[in-house]
């Protein structure tokens, strides 16, 4: 056994890997998509279950 500290390099690190890169027409296409999708399904849930809102 020694007193003696052994230096070392640590390992490098890994190489970040590359995001896989949306177009931006195809990404403004699915935003809009999200959006109708959305809209529809709250008038879908509105429509269907009839809200339970207060009435005057």
């Amino acid at each position: 056994m020694s007193n003696v500290i052994k230096f070392e390099r640590p390992p490098e690190p890994e190489a970040p890997k590359q995001k896989k890169a949306i177009s931006p027409a195809l990404r403004k296409a699915l935003i809009w998509l999200c959006l109708l999708l959305a809209f529809v399904g709250a008038w879908l849930y509105f429509t269907l279950l009839g809200g339970g809102g207060a009435t005057a």
